[in-house]
């Protein structure tokens, strides 16, 4: 069960409750699941049942055993728990892990992505003539196309040309408003072949990017590198230049994410010169992992609210950081034969690999098979 599986499965909860006269309230459009803070328990938990308590009149434990009880009836938890002020925590079975591995494994690159196309609102993102500000606009771009929206990103400005021929930042200088002319726009770059999309003539929301610019050039990192040593720290924060982002070792983020990376491809390889291949299945080892992988759609999203690419990429390294204890128990041993575990672990570590490929693609940075 995905977070976003188990945000509707809260909302019909609510639904029910509400019905059945239990609760006196509006059904919110969406209810937030995440990994369980200090205190929680379980593999996710919501806050649901407090944001519902003032509008319901009543206590928010309360509120949180009356859609408990609702809750338990989905067989795909273990357990349902409140803690807290009224916090409710789900455990959920192991079998859910593989219906995860399957959904990203099936949607591959795209998993995260918005399912309907291009159907959301109309954006117009400016920011100033300057590097950082070129780059965190143009990532902003990808992750808002990734959700749904229509985007058209302008400089106030007139851009260095390297900012787009070294960093791949694709931007245009100010020109008609985009409620005054059609543009075409590109999409982020999944796959070897870009796709042009029809902007609307309106755009809806305004964005204007211009996080603490770069203190030195970073071309001289390239496309790679200088991405993430300008896209890794919160807009308020300083940029490294030029930094360790060329060192291939652990202190380096942007090395962790692509040797996890480029790790899972070798293990694909290796597991198939063995004669077996992935298989989802359940690995009680990884639950860190799992609940990473099942909270990249909710990033996706956040990333876009909040014009803020630093969060998919702190994001990227924490999937990273719980892939590498996984790794090595992939392939057998000696004379070990593969089994369902092996298999389940080989699928669950592409699943990673996939989602680390498809995040770094919409930071507009390579993950290259081999490093």
């Amino acid at each position: 069960m995905t977070p976003v599986e188990l945000s509707r499965a809260v909302l019909h909860a609510v639904r029910r409750a509400v019905d059945e006269g239990e609760l006196s309230v509006t059904v919110p459009e969406r209810a937030v699941v995440a990994p369980p803070g200090p205190g929680g328990c379980g593999d996710y938990a919501t806050n649901v049942a407090l944001q519902l308590a003032r509008p319901a009149g009543q206590p928010p434990q309360r509120v949180a055993e009356i859609l408990r009880a609702r809750l338990l009836d989905e067989r795909r938890f273990t357990d349902v728990v409140v803690t807290g002020p009224g916090f409710l925590n789900f455990s959920l079975r192991t079998a859910a892990s593989a219906g995860l591995v399957e959904e990203v494994l099936r949607r591959g690159l795209r998993y995260g992505h918005a399912t309907t196309g291009f159907s959301g609102t109309a954006v117009g993102i400016s920011c100033p003539a300057e590097v950082r500000a070129v780059v965190v606009a143009d990532a902003v771009s990808r992750v808002l196309r990734s959700q749904g929206d229509y985007v058209r990103v302008e400089c106030e400005g007139r851009p260095a040309p390297e900012w787009r021929s070294v960093l791949g930042a694709d931007v245009t200088t100010r020109g008609p408003r985009i409620a005054d002319t059609d543009v075409t726009t590109r999409g982020p770059r999944i796959t070897d072949t870009d796709v042009t999309t029809r902007a609307p003539r309106i755009a809806d929301t305004c964005v204007r990017i211009a996080p603490v610019p770069a203190p030195a050039d970073p071309l001289p990192l390239g496309r790679d590198a200088a991405r993430w040593a300008l896209l890794h720290p919160a807009a308020h924060d300083r940029p490294r230049i030029p930094g360790d982002h060329l060192v291939q070792r652990e202190g380096n983020p942007l090395f962790r994410v692509r040797y996890a990376h480029a790790r899972t491809r070798a293990l694909l390889r290796n597991a198939a010169d063995l004669g077996f291949h992935p298989e989802p299945g359940p690995v009680s080892e990884a639950d860190a992992l799992t609940a990473l992988i099942g909270d990249h759609p909710r990033v996706l999203a956040a990333t876009a609210t909040h014009h803020a690419p630093d969060r998919l990429a702190r994001h990227l390294l924490a999937v990273a950081d719980a892939a590498t204890p996984l790794l090595p128990a992939v392939l057998p041993l000696g004379e070990e034969k593969p089994s369902a575990a092996h298999r389940a672990r080989l699928a669950l570590a592409e699943a990673a690999g996939t989602v680390l490929a498809g995040g770094l693609s919409l930071l507009g940075i390579d993950a290259p098979d081999h490093l």
